[in-house]
Formats: structure tokens, sequence, C-alpha cells
């Protein structure tokens, strides 16, 4: 299976594109899409959106994979995450793909072990179990993250640990 996981944020969204299965996957690419701060909110949207679509032309993913809803204190952070995150499932939804959810401390319990690990356990563990000549940057190694614990949440053998929502 092929996965697109999307870690969205306005001005860095993570993305990964892995293959592979509940045991093995391989990382095909993964970077972070970085917007500049004087790109009025609707021109980076749009940029996410549009990269996004470009690395499904380019990929074919078969299903995508995203980090559910977190908790946030302000108000304006949650209407800028949720704004990312809907380009995101828009681009997904252009492509026909289906797209799945994954809390973030299911997501790190899957990858690290532990609902509470930092970025730096997360980034780590992703380089370790991708076999990654180097450590990705946070927002990538989210996105990775996202698409191991996808491969192991359709995994049969695996499936019971992580829950898994269609969006």
């Amino acid at each position: 299976m092929r996965v697109l996981a999307i870690d969205p944020a306005i001005r860095n969204t993570g993305y990964a594109v892995i293959e592979g299965d509940g045991r093995n996957a391989k990382a095909l690419a993964y970077e972070v899409i970085s917007i500049p701060d004087k790109l009025p909110q609707s021109a980076a949207l749009a940029a996410v959106r549009s990269h996004l679509r470009n690395v499904i032309e380019k990929y074919q993913p078969d299903e995508v994979a995203v980090e559910g809803i977190i908790y946030v204190q302000s108000h304006r952070t949650a209407i800028s995450m949720g704004a990312a995150r809907a380009a995101a499932l828009i681009a997904a939804a252009d492509a026909g793909l289906k797209v799945y959810e994954y809390a973030p401390r299911k997501i790190k319990m899957a990858v690290v072990g532990k609902g509470t690990a930092d970025k730096q356990q997360v980034a780590f563990m992703v380089r370790a179990l991708l076999g990654l000549a180097e450590t990705p940057p946070h927002d990538a190694a989210d996105a990775l993250a996202i698409a191991l614990a996808h491969l192991q949440a359709s995994d049969p053998l695996k499936a019971k640990m992580l829950e898994r929502r269609q969006v």
C-alpha cells in the first residue's frame, strides 16, 4: 500500500509518502511545505492544496492519513489549523482518495510506544524504523509517523491498538 500522510499547518505542512505494510515500509518522499509569512492566509492555503495535489499526481497514493484534531488553547490557532487541514482534505478529495485520521497520542504510541513522546523521540524512531540516513525535520517526521501508524492500523494483527476513522 502507498500512503500519503499529512501533518497540516498553514506555514509548515509536513507530508510523507511511504509504501509497505504494517511490518515493512519504505519512505518514498517526505518534506515540509514552508509558506512565507508575507503571503496572506488564503494564498498560503491555496499553496498547500496545490503542492499536495502535485504530490498526489506524482506518487499516486492509495490512501491518505492525517493527524486528528488536537486541543489547542488559542481559538485563532485552532481556526488556522482547521483551515490547513481543510486544504489538505480537499486536495485528497479532489483525487478521490479515502482519508483516515488518527489521534496524536495513538500515532506516538504506534511509533514510539509512548503516547506522550516528544517531537525528538518521534523523529528518532521514524529515522530508525525507516532506516533513514538523517533525522527528518519535525513536521516531516510527524507525517512519517502518521503514515507508519496508518500502515499499522491497516495490518489486521496490529489494528486493534489504533483507532482509525475515515474522514
